[in-house]
């Protein structure tokens, strides 16, 4: 049904960003082709989130270019509008309509945003909700809803539209551990059936599982880069294996 929706191919030219003066990102630049799965990772603070809202058009750079899949994202208020029709964004917070069911909650955007019927937009959303093993829970509201079935809704809204570039920005740090299992089963199933995406997590495990591609950020700047397997392995920067040493040692 999906397939593989987005290969990474990614400039990030000199990106700088601030927030009410605290600079957040400090001339971010990186070169992807061809990746499968980048997952950003490093300390609390260190920018990942505020990138990945970046790459999904949900934040304006202060200086800087960002391309994707040989089309420079333009950071006009139109060209974003139609940008974020082909992202798919997961949260860590859900961001689910709390008013309404898990099958409105899939429905209302794919019929208000991106202009499907009704009835387009039923079957599509019962057959993810089928697929998420939720289909017993469609007439339920978020708060009847667990929390890890609360995020698998939000990636089947995520995934709804097909969208080119999917993100998940924390999708488990909301939940505890039984529930994070659910949800990284789910999106590692999702990268088992060929669906590719760029992913911000604190699950160091888990990243090192799925990802061919990472990129350790810390104070603002993209330390390190590369191949997941050089990077768990044997990090060239001295931040990264601290960082590393640390999250790694139970």
């Amino acid at each position: 049904m999906f397939g593989s929706v987005f290969e990474v191919n990614l400039r990030l030219r000199q990106i700088v960003k601030r927030f009410n003066g605290p600079l957040v990102l400090d001339g971010i630049s990186l070169s992807l082709d061809g990746a499968r799965t980048l997952v950003l990772v490093g300390p609390s603070g260190g920018g990942k989130s505020t990138l990945l809202r970046i790459l999904g058009g949900l934040e304006y750079p202060d200086a800087g270019e960002v391309e994707l899949d040989g089309e420079r994202v333009l950071f006009t208020e139109a060209a974003l509008l139609r940008h974020r029709r082909t992202v798919g964004t997961v949260f860590q917070a859900f961001n689910l309509f709390p008013h309404l069911t898990a099958l409105q909650n899939i429905t209302l955007p794919l019929e208000k945003v991106h202009g499907r019927s009704p009835a387009q937009a039923q079957e599509t959303a019962r057959q993810l909700l089928a697929k998420f093993r939720l289909e017993d829970h469609a007439g339920k509201r978020p708060a009847d809803l667990s929390g890890g079935q609360r995020q698998r809704v939000a990636i089947a809204r995520a995934l709804s539209s097909k969208p080119r570039l999917l993100l998940f920005d924390e999708p488990t740090s909301a939940l505890d551990p039984e529930m994070t299992a659910e949800v990284l089963d789910t999106i590692l199933e999702l990268r088992e059936e060929g669906l590719d995406f760029i992913l911000v997590t604190h699950e160091m495990g888990f990243a090192r599982r799925v990802a061919d591609q990472v990129a350790f950020l810390a104070d603002g700047r993209i330390v390190e880069a590369g191949p997941a397997a050089q990077l768990f392995g044997s990090p060239a920067a001295e931040q990264t294996r601290f960082f590393l040493d640390k999250v790694l040692k139970y």
